[in-house]
């Protein structure tokens, strides 16, 4: 009997330098993917859906999770073209619904999706991790992009660090830094500005200027409508939406957050209350504010939670963190698997089919041959594979100690 949370990988498509042989050897049982040669906004065809399910159960896995289906930006800010890409949004879950796909994880960031201004931070150990320097942010933001009033935003001791990091770096890092944040870590997620654009800044700031005027309220606006019009097709069709929370989930560009703390997961519900309307509880992204108390977010909204990404986090000085490994860091990983574990026992008891949720090891630290390998940034095969290895022994542990599941001999 299988036991535990389904074990998922996150997997590029055939370009990927990790191939599904090997994922399959891992252990794992489920795939996360996504149709990244689809444009944003347009029609996942049946056809192309089946082709990657049908490549991904002839290695023995089965295609868990579709992460993501993107929500365009003309959504986000609500212009013209929503009702159009709202429309072929309806039609893509149709269509994955109708093939067998039954969760789907999408993201309601402004502009960008994920921030890190450190691709290459060295671990004491000589691992390589990814940072999110603040005073370094605010550099990018003020003196390197020259965000419009963007120095209003930040406190004002954290702009001075920011002026003395601005005058330190060479053009040539100030180049680095800016192309990493906007093109190098959204390229392979379908991000906004990609690298065959020009004046790739000057485009970034156009898009941030399509949100004056869209405050918090204003998003969350946008959100609603977007959940009102797609809930109802989920439902129709048994898939199960999970909305990914905000990286970093606090401001940044003069942006609104809307998928960042517990009272924002607790509009979400009330904003379209439907088990179809739910949360996929990225630890890494939430364990990015000191706020976040992990294991009680995730027991309050246990039964809305449909996917699980399991990394830490580490804190340094002036909101500065860094990706520290899945186990160590500063959440208790212990106490949230077992409420992962709790809830899962409590959907068994209730009789429901699918109690098991998928889970994937989030990001990782490169570690020997994973320097050989030209994977996406935060995605090494190495440093992933460990934390799964560390999870899954957590999880054993609990499992042996405190759940029915395992207690019985043969089991």
């Amino acid at each position: 009997m299988k036991s535990g949370m389904q074990k998922t990988w996150r997997w590029f498509g055939e370009n990927d330098p990790v191939p599904l042989r090997w994922i399959r050897q891992m252990g794992v049982e489920g795939i996360v993917t996504a149709l990244h040669h689809v444009p944003n906004g347009e029609v996942w065809p049946v056809d192309e859906i089946l082709k990657t399910k049908n490549l991904i159960e002839s290695n023995g896995l089965q295609w868990s999770v579709v992460e993501s289906l993107p929500v365009t930006e003309a959504i986000k800010t609500g212009i013209s073209l929503r009702e159009k890409h709202i429309e072929n949004y309806k039609k893509s879950i149709r269509n994955l619904g109708n093939s067998g796909i039954r969760k789907v994880v999408y993201n309601f960031m402004p502009v960008l999706d994920w921030i890190r201004t450190d691709l290459h931070y060295l671990l004491p150990d000589g691992g390589i991790s990814m940072l999110f320097d603040f005073p370094t942010f605010i550099a990018f933001d003020v003196f390197i992009l020259q965000r419009p009033d963007a120095e209003k935003d930040y406190p004002a001791e954290l702009v001075d660090k920011a002026r003395t990091i601005a005058g330190r770096i060479t053009p040539e890092e100030s180049e680095k830094l800016a192309h990493n944040i906007i093109v190098v870590t959204q390229g392979f997620i379908d991000g906004v500005v990609d690298a065959s654009v020009a004046n790739y800044k000057k485009a970034f700031l156009n898009h941030i200027e399509r949100y004056r005027g869209i405050g918090k309220e204003e998003l969350r606006q946008n959100l609603a409508y977007f959940l009102h019009e797609v809930v109802p097709v989920a439902e129709e069709v048994g898939v199960k939406l999970a909305i990914h929370p905000d990286d970093p989930p606090f401001p940044v560009l003069g942006l609104p957050r809307i998928i960042s703390t517990t009272e924002d997961l607790e509009w979400l519900g009330k904003a379209y209350p439907s088990p179809n309307n739910g949360i996929a509880f990225c630890a890494g992204s939430f364990s990015a504010r000191h706020d976040n108390n992990l294991p009680e977010m995730f027991s309050r909204f246990a039964d809305r939670i449909h996917f699980v990404h399991l990394r830490n986090t580490a804190f340094l000085r002036n909101g500065t963190f860094y990706e520290s490994g899945h186990i160590t860091g500063w959440v208790d990983m212990f106490e949230l698997v077992k409420a992962i574990l709790t809830e899962q026992e409590r959907r068994k008891n209730q009789g429901i089919p699918e109690y098991r949720i998928p889970m994937r090891p989030d990001h990782g630290i490169k570690l020997f041959n994973d320097f050989n390998l030209q994977a996406n940034p935060g995605y090494p095969l190495v440093g992933r594979l460990k934390g799964l290895a560390e999870i899954s022994g957590l999880e054993y542990g609990l499992l042996k100690a405190f759940f029915s599941e395992m207690k019985s001999p043969g089991s």
